[in-house]
């Protein structure tokens, strides 16, 4: 398995694309405007306490007030308070947390009026960005991440990744972490430290508590509300959280990012610090090159196709995703319907898994697989896609098919959901809209695939301009069917036809229901 990062960046933003074995997995945009991230941190003021939702709502500078409920603040909001206050007169130069005295732990159920006043300052974390109307949801319990652990100020608790599950090597972990852990903050353990080493776990620790510091020697002049402490740029943030020796290239065509991001590799992982290439190429753009506009295409529809004639349909309400799994009209090679419906399951299981990272897509989603009667097949397809999505960083849950096939699925988001237009103006008509054009590609090669199974001679009759692009080139997409089935397909340009209708006729001249 290999994976690569390609970044392009451009003026307005900057996008990401992770590719898994050449497949498009994530997609990420990084706007200028962007000002509330994941993980920033504000010095901001409570606007007003609310007893009623047991929640504050918090100037952070953002349109909307952010929304900060009583089991966000942390266990030791009075300690921070304290902190904040003492920090922002002067009264602290030592920002180690090594002789502050600790205030007592808030009761965990208690009310927010008895802890907050109106235009008091706290620091606030996003934990999720501004989506749709809402403004951004903060917490006030911070943690600074690293590529190996994460610090937590104001505690005292080091914890280890769950996802590590060797005993030893959690035991091995703890007891490191705590030789080096500094007084009054918490750590938690990485997945990715597995296998690291104490100085390896010391420099990522001095780092953060390096970031720390600089943050508050901020606060005695920051203005409230404002940010003061800023997430890595998007590069850096995803090479944290995703990066392992799998990454095969990364490719940039921004020059500047390009020396940000080798300088990043060189921190986390100078081993690998050779695949970052700068991209250069004045006649084909970063994201043609590597197929990747394409894969946008045919991935971000309300219909996606998958192998073997098979599609999803994703509709997405106010209240959750529904995605419906179609067999489609194709060969069917198996014995009977349960196989069938086992197959076809399977193969949108994994797309399924890649659609919800792949356009983040958060909340409840409701999957309606094709109907399966034996138990043991429904017991594989779930831990199918389990499998399929271990490798998901956002926290979602998956619950068993129920008795009507149904999978539900429960998913974190944290930014808004990755959306972009698939649908153009349609050539044939003013005021019309058409599927992406390069779509017809992939539906043409889905049924040619089961059409040459059965049949020699096969003409394809298509506009003009979809026949110059499969007959044109070399080699042309029409050559590459040759070398796939051995079967040559006859192309025959039609200036009636619209813009994407297509149809198949054997040589004896009858139409071939596609």
């Amino acid at each position: 398995m290999n994976k690569e990062l390609i970044i392009r960046s451009s003026s307005e933003a900057v996008d990401f694309a992770l590719l898994k074995d050449g497949k498009l997995i994530e997609l990420h945009k990084e706007e200028e405007k962007s000002n509330f991230q994941v993980g920033d941190i504000f010095i901001a003021k409570i606007r007003k306490p609310v007893a009623g939702l047991n929640a504050a709502f918090v100037n952070v500078g953002f349109e909307k007030d952010a929304f900060l409920h009583y089991h966000d603040l942390g266990p030791n909001l009075a300690s921070q308070l304290k902190f904040i206050k003492l920090v922002s007169a002067g009264k602290i130069k030592d920002f180690s947390l090594k002789t502050f005295q600790f205030e007592k732990e808030i009761d965990k159920d208690g009310i927010i009026t008895d802890i907050l006043s109106a235009n008091q300052s706290v620091l606030v974390q996003v934990v999720k960005e501004p989506i749709s109307t809402k403004g951004p949801r903060i917490s006030a319990e911070l943690s600074l991440a690293g590529r190996f652990i994460v610090l937590v100020p104001f505690s005292d608790r080091v914890s280890i990744s769950q996802k590590i599950e060797d005993k030893k090597e959690k035991d091995r972990l703890k007891k490191l972490v705590l030789s080096i852990k500094p007084k009054g903050f918490g750590v938690i353990v990485r997945t990715v430290a597995e296998g690291k080493n104490v100085a390896e776990l010391e420099k990522d620790l001095q780092n953060l508590l390096g970031r720390w510091t600089a943050m508050c020697k901020k606060l005695p002049t920051a203005h409230h509300p404002s940010k003061v402490l800023g997430e890595l740029n998007r590069a850096s943030s995803i090479l944290r959280d995703v990066f392992n020796d799998t990454f095969s290239g990364i490719q940039i065509d921004d020059e500047e990012l390009y020396h940000q991001t080798k300088e990043y590799l060189q921190e986390i992982a100078p081993s690998k610090q050779s695949i970052v290439k700068f991209y250069q190429s004045n006649d084909n753009p970063i994201f043609e090159k590597y197929n990747i506009e394409r894969q946008i295409k045919t991935s971000f529809g309300r219909t996606v196709s998958m192998s073997k004639g098979a599609y999803l349909i994703i509709e997405h309400t106010e209240a959750l995703h529904v995605i419906d799994v179609n067999s489609g009209n194709r060969s069917n090679k198996a014995t009977n319907q349960e196989d069938t419906a086992m197959e076809v399951n399977m193969i949108a299981a994994a797309e399924i898994a890649r659609q919800l990272r792949l356009r983040d897509m958060g909340g409840i989603i409701v999957v309606d697989f094709i109907d399966m009667s034996n138990p043991e097949n429904r017991k594989v397809l779930f831990d199918f896609l389990r499998e399929e999505m271990s490798d998901d960083k956002a926290k979602h849950k998956i619950l068993p098919p129920s008795k009507f096939g149904l999978v539900q699925i429960t998913r974190q988001r944290v930014r808004p959901e990755v959306n972009i237009k698939t649908r153009e103006e349609d050539p044939n008509n003013e005021h019309g809209e058409i599927e992406a054009p390069i779509l017809i590609i992939d539906r043409i090669a889905s049924d040619l695939d089961r059409i040459l199974k059965t049949h020699k001679g096969v003409v394809l009759n298509v506009h003009p301009f979809v026949a110059a692009y499969l007959s044109k080139g070399f080699p042309s997409l029409r050559s590459k069917w040759f070398f796939e089935h051995k079967k040559w397909v006859k192309i025959i340009p039609r200036d009636a036809y619209t813009y994407l209708e297509y149809h198949f006729y054997d040589k004896k001249g009858n139409v071939i229901s596609e």
